[in-house]
């Protein structure tokens, strides 16, 4: 069974894609303006997966934050029902 996505785990995987330092980066932030594309969006989808978490890139592409992307991770994880289930 693969590991649980923690919000340390997934501010790293923001980070390398942002070239930032996990800590630097900010959870307000707009992905879009943060300047993640679709390709970067749906690889992160994808590695998230890989964790266990039901996700998708169309999930990722309707919330505004790193904060609400973190929520619906956690809640994916934490077995949340969600609309498509």
């Amino acid at each position: 069974m693969p590991e649980p996505l923690t919000l340390q785990a997934f501010r790293s995987d923001l980070a390398e894609y942002l070239h930032q330092e996990p800590d630097d980066v900010d959870l307000d932030e707009n992905p879009l303006d943060a300047g993640l594309d679709s390709l970067r969006i749906t690889t992160l989808a994808e590695q998230w997966r890989s964790t266990g978490v039901d996700v998708s890139f169309l999930d990722l592409a309707e919330c505004t934050s790193f904060a609400q992307w973190w929520q619906l991770l956690s809640e994916r994880q934490a077995g949340a029902p969600h609309a498509d289930a």
